[in-house]
């Protein structure tokens, strides 16, 4: 018996993107009232979040794709809903589709068979930009968002009311988080928005969020994302459980390590920044990044939150990152980060001296900086 058979049958675009030769894109055939992310009591928004655990998955719902091609030409490409409810695009764009000049979100349209006949939602796919040679690829969980969750099960159940009673706005960021994302980003940080815009804006380096987080909770992520000023960008999310296979760090990385490699592989051409925390198996699923795909990252940022030692296998990590000649920054703050990006010319306004050289092997810029890209970049203290 559904659990809410009289809620209308939506499907929920997550956000895609797209090469010359591929699309991606996901979504998710829901019973499922709307979120309403506002300011409201404690139980109001415990009611909300509940709602966005406690959903009815569809399974068995032909979902059609169409995207219209620079020619005018449309693509059509159908899928069936999945028992979780989810339908997965990999579309091969034949012949190559050509890409913007600079990164840029485009609109596509997925449709469907609902109660009332035919349905449609526009859904996001972000482009690179032809003239991009760096993208961003970053952690959520207290690498953007505090949630106090570094343990097991015991830790949820210690913060139980960030996950379960708070809405986007009363969520604490990673201070510092907006400003040094959008210069890493090429661009100026906006400042937090009690009323975000509706409209996606692509930023220079283009973003991409690996998280462990359930897909459930995508439409919150992009509201606090929003409402901080943070740069969008496609998630890789996971399903969820409260359980041991769900809360272990080991569980952590192995997503997080094919979720890395799948956005690595398909964007061979360009270099990544890669950005997470120690709490969560980020260090190992990078040096994995490093080891899978050798000359493809361009820097490591690693925000320490962690009481505990580094395991062994985290620190066999940072030795493989830092014996590949990467860049690696390691602070508690991003206050120190800016000043490692200003130390390495990563401006707003341009990718200039050190990781330009990375990415780009630029000879006159080794010579006027006269900087080491093999060097320990972690700072003292």
């Amino acid at each position: 018996m559904p659990l809410f058979p009289t809620r209308p049958l939506n499907i929920q675009p997550y956000f895609g993107h797209r090469s010359r030769s591929r699309l991606i894109l996901s979504a998710r055939a829901l019973r499922m009232k709307e979120a309403n992310f506002e300011r409201q009591s404690t139980l109001g928004a415990i009611g909300t979040m509940l709602g966005q655990f406690i959903s009815h998955e569809v399974a068995g719902i032909a979902v059609t794709l169409t995207v219209q091609g620079k020619d005018g030409a449309i693509l059509s490409h159908e899928m069936v809903s999945d028992e979780e409810g989810f339908v997965h695009f990999d579309v091969a764009l034949e012949p190559e589709w050509s890409l913007p000049e600079h990164p840029a979100w485009e609109v596509v349209h997925l449709h469907w068979e609902g109660a009332e006949g035919l349905q449609q939602v526009d859904a996001h796919v972000l482009a690179p930009g032809a003239d991009g040679r760096l993208a961003v690829i970053s952690d959520i969980d207290d690498t953007i968002i505090e949630t106090g969750i570094t343990g097991g099960i015991g830790s949820v159940a210690r913060n139980w009311d960030r996950v379960f009673a708070q809405m986007p706005h009363q969520r604490t960021v990673v201070p510092g988080a907006a400003t040094f994302y959008n210069e890493i980003g090429g661009m100026e940080a906006t400042g937090e928005r009690e009323t975000p815009s509706e409209r996606l804006t692509a930023t220079k380096r283009p973003f991409f969020y690996v998280s462990s987080s359930p897909w459930n909770l995508f439409s919150y992520l992009v509201a606090f994302q929003r409402m901080r000023g943070l740069p969008l960008g496609p998630i890789k999310l996971r399903d969820w459980g409260l359980n041991r296979e769900t809360f272990g760090k080991s569980s952590h990385g192995s997503h997080k390590e094919a979720a890395i490699a799948d956005i690595l592989a398909m964007y061979p051409e360009m270099k990544f920044a890669l950005i997470g925390d120690d709490t969560q198996g980020d260090f190992p699923a990078f040096a994995n990044a490093v080891s899978q795909f050798p000359g493809q990252i361009a820097a490591v940022f690693m925000r320490t939150v962690s009481s505990e030692a580094l395991a062994p296998e985290e620190e066999q990590a940072i030795a493989t990152i830092r014996e590949a000649g990467i860049p690696l920054w390691m602070g508690e703050d991003y206050a120190t980060g800016l000043e490692f990006l200003a130390a390495n010319g990563f401006t707003p306004s341009g990718e200039t001296q050190q990781i330009v050289k990375t990415v780009d092997r630029v000879p006159d810029a080794e010579a006027d900086t006269g900087a080491d890209t093999a060097g320990d970049h972690t700072p003292a203290g």
